[in-house]
């Protein structure tokens, strides 16, 4: 049975003490600053009525949250396949792979993330997709399918851009999923693979049906972790253009100069996306480890 949360007098005087700092934080704006607050801009920027359909559109921040939402998800996807591969060839008893493991791991993780934006960006979108003829393929397909990959994806115009965002991303998270991988498959105890070699299994039936099993219910907490990290380190995919919530919001705040208005809206934004996340995350390990 979970246990109840209970409120303590700890928990209560740091509440307590947020609120004040809060409250304070947003007199010193008001007064210090001289700053009026407009909240009624925010909502018109989340959705819109959109005459020519008659119903409400979401609109740039929601546009840009949304964005968000296709980028982490492609991005998380694509980085767990990197880093379970690259976590495999770290634990395997070639040295080869091992080799081409840890060089991949060290490399990335020694890497800033915004120069890795750069380098992808150039290299996937200006040369490898213009050499393959992909933008022009794009340009080619039927209404229906460019609509398909709009609404899963981006629009066309955007897609090779994404793309290479999408690349930075897993490249970048796939060096920690590949640690926190490799963490959990030596964490499981000799005795199991010995146990599972005694019955005749081979290395890829023992990784597969005793090792890797076990392994997951160790490295959710941390791939939750991981996964809250990727959502937040999508914010640095606006330097290329990508108009996520982060580009979004630049764009809104140069044109109303409603700052903290803005950065507060995305700020919750963030936090509703990620939160929500850690909540599901919590969810599927309890329910991993009824089994």
């Amino acid at each position: 049975m979970e246990k109840r949360l209970r409120l303590t007098i700890v928990d209560a005087i740091v509440l307590s003490v947020l609120a004040a700092v809060s409250f304070w934080v947003v007199h010193k704006i008001r007064v210090d600053l001289r700053y009026n607050w407009h909240w009624e801009v925010i909502p018109q920027y989340l959705f819109r009525f959109d005459m020519g359909k008659g119903r409400w559109v979401p609109n740039l921040l929601m546009q840009g949250f949304l964005t968000t939402i296709k980028l982490s998800i492609w991005s998380t996807l694509l980085a767990t396949i990197i880093g379970v591969i690259m976590a495999l060839f770290r634990v395997s008893k070639r040295l080869f792979r091992r080799m081409v493991g840890r060089t991949y791991v060290e490399l990335i993780r020694n890497m800033p993330p915004l120069v890795l934006v750069f380098i992808v960006y150039y290299f996937v979108s200006d040369q490898i997709l213009n050499a393959f003829g992909v933008n022009t393929l794009l340009q080619s397909l039927r209404p229906g399918a460019q609509e398909f990959l709009a609404g899963c994806c981006a629009p066309i115009s955007q897609l090779p851009v994404f793309v290479s965002a999408v690349a930075m991303l897993a490249l970048y998270e796939g060096a920690y999923i590949t640690e926190i991988v490799r963490a959990g498959i030596t964490s499981i105890e000799r005795g199991q693979w010995e146990a599972s070699s005694a019955l005749g299994f081979t290395k890829w039936q023992q990784m597969r049906h005793i090792i890797f099993p076990q392994a997951t219910i160790r490295i959710l907490p941390p791939l939750a972790g991981q996964l809250i990290s990727t959502i937040k380190d999508s914010a640095i995919v606006s330097v290329i253009s990508i108009q996520d919530l982060t580009f979004q919001g630049m764009e809104i705040m140069s044109s109303t100069y409603r700052t903290f208005e803005i950065w507060i809206t995305i700020t919750a934004m963030y936090f509703i996306l990620t939160f929500t996340c850690s909540l599901a995350v919590r969810r599927l390990e309890t329910a991993m480890q009824r089994k």
